[in-house]
């Protein structure tokens, strides 16, 4: 497993927390808090394209 620096937790109103990592490789990861170690991996153009449609309203869905 690569060494993942995960970031602050963002939480919505809500209280969904998730939490944003980066990798010596260059790959981007997401996760609930609390649960990094079941996390999705992509690359940073993947995870930037989705934190977009999701602030555009595209994905909200999956929040």
């Amino acid at each position: 497993m690569p060494d993942i620096t995960w970031e602050p937790p963002f939480c919505q109103d809500s209280g969904n927390c998730f939490r944003i990592g980066t990798d010596a490789e260059g790959n981007a990861h997401i996760a609930v808090a609390g649960s990094e170690e079941r996390h999705i991996t992509d690359s940073m153009e993947a995870l930037r394209t989705l934190i977009r449609d999701i602030k555009a309203g595209k994905a909200d869905h999956l929040l």
